[in-house]
């Protein structure tokens, strides 16, 4: 079970696996992350973006945990960002995970692709997951048609 504090991070999704997703903490639910046990943090919310905390990587950096960052941009995802995600994901495959964006529409599509690719989770139960968070716009929808194809 995950540590109270973290769990009221907007949209807050634990996937099993130390993998968890959420939209974008504050400074002091990154600490609670850090307490959790999470080593790194893939962020994929473009510095410009409304939500944006600025400072995120110093502010991870100095609770000990490592900093990626993947900015996404909302209305054209891109092949190259989900390529991205992938190396680091498997890079970090050994360690507690923790992916957010703004709102966790971002990080659950990009995780949902990540879990049918890697972790072999069927495409029933990584939709429910998916789908507990939203139904992804048609923009992301078409993306999220797209990089399934190519598996």
């Amino acid at each position: 079970m995950a540590d109270a504090r973290v769990e009221t991070i907007i949209n807050y999704y634990e996937l099993g696996d130390g993998l968890v997703s959420s939209g974008q903490p504050s400074p002091d639910e990154f600490a609670a992350i850090r307490d959790a046990g999470y080593q790194v943090i893939i962020n994929l919310v473009p510095t410009d973006a409304q939500m944006a905390l600025a400072g995120e990587k110093e502010i991870v950096e100095h609770l000990g945990m490592e900093y990626i960052h993947i900015p996404v941009i909302w209305d054209s995802p891109q092949a190259s960002d989900i390529e991205k995600f992938f190396h680091a994901m498997q890079t970090h495959r050994d360690k507690k995970v923790f992916v957010h964006c703004e709102v966790n529409y971002r990080a659950s599509s990009f995780l949902y692709l990540y879990r049918r690719k890697f972790l072999g989770v069927d495409e029933k139960q990584a939709r429910q997951d998916l789908q507990w968070i939203w139904a992804p716009n048609p923009t992301w929808k078409q993306f999220i048609q797209d990089i399934e194809s190519a598996f």
